[in-house]
């Protein structure tokens, strides 16, 4: 089967927020776009996000399928469901905190990646998981974006640093990619080295080149005020920075900078650059999150699978009122379609 004719996975993330909830209002609101694809996860807890998000609306029903072949045999206004693991009886309760929600996420992002891995699948689409949720199931990973790495580091029978990865955060006005992900600010300052900043410029270029079908314009932000000013407020532009972006454009990667962080972002909104390389994940994500949550897509780039996601959490606060706004998973389906070759015309029978 070509790519283009595979189904796309939408795990459910933690079933003690949102993510069931979007899910459910995803396929309930683009019945065409989202046709070809099924939810990864348990049943119990998807029945009572199509509840949630119908409200006094009949609830969109379920198939359960036992393999990806199916999809295409499911009904429209009808989801794919693929258990994982056997069904629980009751699901988590709502806006808690809970090893078995955390358990339950992970499994289903485990099925997905593994399925993605062996080309079962064309993409894989991430409801929101809950870290605090995952450290009390044991899964010793923070977020998706390790927790993937590791799977695919796993697949290829390679180490884990040996298949790196990297965050990029898009919407329809920017795209942001962080040199390091996850860890404090202090660590993050440290991860500013010459080999990490040319190796994400290396992946921004591989996957904006893929998907754009030409070679990506990328800005790289300087990590100090004004980029360190000539050496001023700091020597990481000079030492490392401006070191690792010559390299990589000796290496024919069109990179620019750094640039002052604080106007580098408006100036690749504008259209002069088709990505930002950010230096840690607050200076990168805040530029885009500002720009509205409910048009984000997480990215994870450098993975041999297609990974997208909302920009935005498990949101706990508002989980069971019906509230949720599935935007932002929707903008992450359809992207996931432009960056593995899927289109919604393609999945339709």
């Amino acid at each position: 089967m070509s790519a283009a004719m595979k189904p796309i996975a939408i795990t459910l993330g933690d079933p003690a927020g949102i993510g069931p909830e979007i899910v459910a209002k995803a396929f309930a609101q683009e019945p065409q776009l989202t046709r070809g694809c099924f939810a990864v996860g348990d049943l119990a807890c998807l029945r009572r996000g199509t509840a949630i998000a119908a409200g006094d609306a009949p609830p969109l029903a379920i198939a359960v399928i036992d393999d990806v072949a199916a999809v295409a045999a499911v009904p429209p206004r009808c989801i794919p469901l693929l258990q994982v693991g056997a069904p629980g009886a009751e699901p988590p309760p709502l806006g808690v905190v809970s090893a078995a929600a955390g358990r339950l996420a992970a499994d289903a992002v485990v099925w997905a990646a593994r399925a993605a891995l062996r080309g079962d699948i064309a993409a894989l689409v991430t409801a929101p998981l809950h870290k605090e949720a995952l450290s009390a199931a044991g899964v010793p990973f923070p977020g998706h974006t390790e927790l993937l790495q590791a799977e695919a580091a796993a697949h290829a029978g390679v180490a884990v640093p040996q298949m790196p990865v990297r965050m990029m955060l898009a919407n329809d006005e920017l795209r942001t990619v962080l040199v390091s992900i996850h860890v404090s600010l202090r660590d993050a300052i440290e991860a500013v080295t010459f080999e990490r900043v040319l190796q994400t410029l290396r992946i921004t270029d591989r996957t904006l080149l893929a998907a754009l079908g030409r070679r990506p314009r990328i800005g790289v932000a300087g990590l100090n005020p004004h980029a360190g000013e000539g050496g001023l407020f700091g020597r990481e532009e000079i030492e490392t920075i401006i070191p690792a972006v010559q390299a990589a454009q000796s290496q024919g990667v069109d990179a620019h900078g750094p640039f002052a962080p604080d106007t580098v972002f408006m100036r690749a909104r504008r259209g002069e650059f088709d990505a930002v390389v950010a230096m840690y994940h607050d200076q990168g994500l805040i530029p885009v999150k500002y720009l509205g949550v409910e048009k984000g897509v997480n990215v994870t780039l450098g993975l041999p699978l297609v990974r997208t996601s909302p920009d935005h959490g498990t949101a706990f606060d508002i989980a069971g009122s019906g509230r949720a706004d599935a935007q932002s998973l929707v903008e992450a389906i359809r992207m996931a379609r432009q960056l593995s070759g899927v289109t919604a015309a393609a999945s339709c029978p």
